[in-house]
């Protein structure tokens, strides 16, 4: 039986541990061949870091989704993060009409905590929803979900039945599934909750909420997830393993957060995401 093969299309930061640096190993430990795509090369990524080098490799996009196509090569899943500009949304559209059997999941990766990141604008979010519209599960955290709305971001004081409407609407954009991350009714848990609007059901699962932030943890998340999705886990086994191995990363760090402020010791918390997906 052929390997399971996912395409991951985001930037390399070659250090601080977000992006590809961490997609290609953590959905390679999970028994997936992974088939990076870099959008760009940086030196370090972007938050904390001063002077840091940038290359930007969009150009290369289409003539790598081109020879792939021409050697008749087959993928079963796509995982997209930071892309960046508009022109790029366009690309990995292009990359979902030449291989339509893969399963399609969409980080927007472009706002967090109410605000947008630096060079993005509300153009770009509506550029982002409608690339979400043609994926197959997308997971914005909270601010990308309202923001890819349209709609007024809400940081606290909501309840199950917000957050049951907000995903419903972001699956009304075209997608099957929408995974909203962040998610905190409590202030002493914090998860994940998915809507698959084929069935009509809602998911979650939550762990405790750790009060701290490191760059990056959004992206493990969502390569756990990916990960788990395309390798056929029901979508109550994909958030546990995700939210879990974020969770079990970030607690591993925090011994070493001030050397380590950077992103998570993801790599020592492998061998507890390799069981639990062959639980």
């Amino acid at each position: 039986m052929r390997q399971k093969r996912i395409i991951t299309i985001q930037d390399l930061s070659c250090f601080g541990k977000c992006s590809l640096t961490v997609a290609h190993p953590i959905m390679s430990a999970m028994g997936l061949e992974v088939c990076p795509v870099p959008t760009a090369i940086l030196s370090t990524h972007t938050a904390g870091f001063q002077n840091w080098t940038f290359r930007d490799l969009a150009a290369d996009l289409p003539a790598v989704a081109a020879h792939w196509k021409s050697q008749g090569l087959a993928f079963d899943g796509i995982s997209t993060g930071y892309l960046g500009t508009a022109e790029m949304i366009g690309m990995v559209a292009d990359y979902f009409r030449l291989f339509p059997e893969m399963v399609k999941i969409v980080d927007p990766v472009f706002a967090d905590n109410g605000k947008l990141y630096p060079a993005f604008d509300m153009d770009y979010a509506k550029g982002v929803a409608g690339l979400c519209g043609l994926a197959d599960v997308i997971v914005p955290n909270l601010t990308e979900a309202t923001f890819m709305l349209g709609e007024e971001y809400v940081p606290s004081g909501y309840d199950e039945a917000y957050i049951h409407g907000l995903l419903r609407r972001l699956a009304a954009l075209g997608c099957r599934t929408a995974v909203v991350t962040g998610v905190n009714y409590d202030g002493a848990h914090q998860g994940a909750v998915a809507y698959d609007s084929a069935a009509g059901t809602y998911h979650q699962y939550f762990r405790e909420n750790i009060d701290v932030s490191f760059h990056g943890t959004g992206d493990v998340f969502t390569s756990a997830l990916a990960g788990a999705v395309v390798l056929g886990k029901s979508l109550d086994q994909a958030l546990k393993i995700a939210v879990d191995y974020t969770v079990e990363c970030i607690k591993a760090t925090m011994p070493d957060i001030k050397e380590h402020w950077y992103g998570v010791k993801f790599e020592a918390c492998l061998p507890e995401l390799i069981r639990a997906v062959n639980e």
